[in-house]
């Protein structure tokens, strides 16, 4: 997601907030949805955030392919 895209998503975010209190829907319907996905929004964003910053040791995932012997005894 690029940055400059923040904004596009607030206002598709406002526009169905809108039109969903037009069409009648509670308010307090839209607060417990928006909580509801908060928690797996925040998860998404703090697990983009560490994408590329040592999440994994290579060295540890590394396999030495060059055995003497076939492993067998």
């Amino acid at each position: 997601m690029k940055q400059n895209q923040w904004g596009l998503y607030a206002i598709a975010v406002a526009i169905a907030v809108v039109g969903a209190l037009a069409l009648g829907v509670p308010v307090g319907t839209l607060a417990i949805l928006g909580v509801a996905l908060a928690c797996p929004l925040m998860m998404f964003f703090m697990m983009r955030g560490m994408h590329g910053q040592g999440g994994h040791d290579e060295k540890l995932h590394r396999h030495d392919d060059d055995h003497s012997g076939s492993g067998r005894v």
